[in-house]
């Protein structure tokens, strides 16, 4: 099931009843949406009340609910820490993966985001072919970087030669990192809702960092957030403030559909069944990953 995203933007209260999120606004009629049917919820505004009830609801529901800072940056994210009945024992195996087992899963992780960057670039009209054969370079851990190699290439294609990819740079840098956030959001709630423990990464491990899992499965799905920004670039340029009209384009993405396998589904839904294959991965049952391919 497709859930709902909803994002606040201005002062509100929001409170649960009868299973219901109510939105209450200065001068409006009350508003309602039924739990069950929220994935996501984004709090962008300083000046929003919530009920402690209403949290435990959206807990049991593994809705995810996201903080944004002063600056309307997303931040921080309410999970819930017990959203598979078999956590304790998905645990052990995670702790116990071998490291080869843990190389292995970075490489098709690796291998994943430089065929979706291939395809975005064939997407908005450039060359990815040379990133194509690139990803089929990628060595056990990506010991020879590969991934770096590809983005040297990626970047200037996408955006031009004077681009350069930084987290405090220029415009579209800020789409990219409030993309970016709202995936690695949902890649945090679809791993916590398969057992796993978001802060225990494969390849990053920062020990600042409590969410190093969702950094690293997250790779693959940045490119569909990357050809949001690319049309958005188009319409809004050297944008310096995300206004309502840029935020819910760059929602959007968890919306957006996607190959997986034979099918074709929304970002939000592969994102449960890559963390469920994951899973596997770690219990034995399966050595492959499920990531999503970008449609051109």
């Amino acid at each position: 099931m497709l859930k709902r995203t909803l994002i606040f933007t201005s002062p509100c209260r929001l409170t649960v009843k009868y299973g219901q999120l109510q939105v209450e606004k200065k001068d409006e009629a009350l508003k309602t949406a039924p739990i069950e049917d929220i994935g996501y919820i984004i709090l962008d505004s300083q000046q929003i009340i919530l009920s402690m009830p209403l949290l435990n609801a959206l807990r049991e529901n593994n809705t995810a609910v996201i903080f944004c800072d002063e600056i309307h940056h997303p931040r921080s994210m309410l999970l819930n820490l017990d959203g598979n009945t078999i956590q304790s024992e998905l645990f052990r195996a995670q702790i116990a993966a071998s490291e080869p087992l843990k190389k292995n899963i970075w490489k098709q992780t690796i291998e994943a985001k430089l065929r979706n960057q291939s395809a975005v670039l064939n997407y908005v009209g450039s060359n990815g072919k040379d990133i194509l054969s690139i990803s089929k370079q990628v060595k056990s851990g990506d010991s020879d970087n590969r991934e770096g190699y590809a983005a040297r290439l990626y970047w200037p294609r996408l955006f031009g030669y004077d681009f350069r990819r930084l987290r405090e740079g220029l415009p579209p840098n800020n789409m990219l990192n409030y993309g970016y956030a709202i995936i690695r959001a949902g890649i945090a709630k679809a791993l916590a809702g398969s057992g796993l423990l978001n802060t225990l990464g494969i390849h990053h491990r920062n020990r600042y960092n409590a969410f190093c899992l969702a950094d690293d499965i997250m790779e693959p799905y940045r490119p569909f957030v990357d050809a949001v920004v690319y049309e958005l670039n188009d319409i809004f340029p050297d944008c310096e403030n995300l206004n309502k009209e840029i935020k819910p384009e760059l929602i959007s993405v968890l919306s957006c559909d996607c190959k997986m396998g034979n099918e074709t589904r929304p970002l939000m839904l592969a994102m449960n069944a890559t963390s469920a294959s994951l899973a596997q991965c770690f219990n034995g049952k399966n050595r492959s990953i499920e990531f999503p391919e970008f449609i051109v």
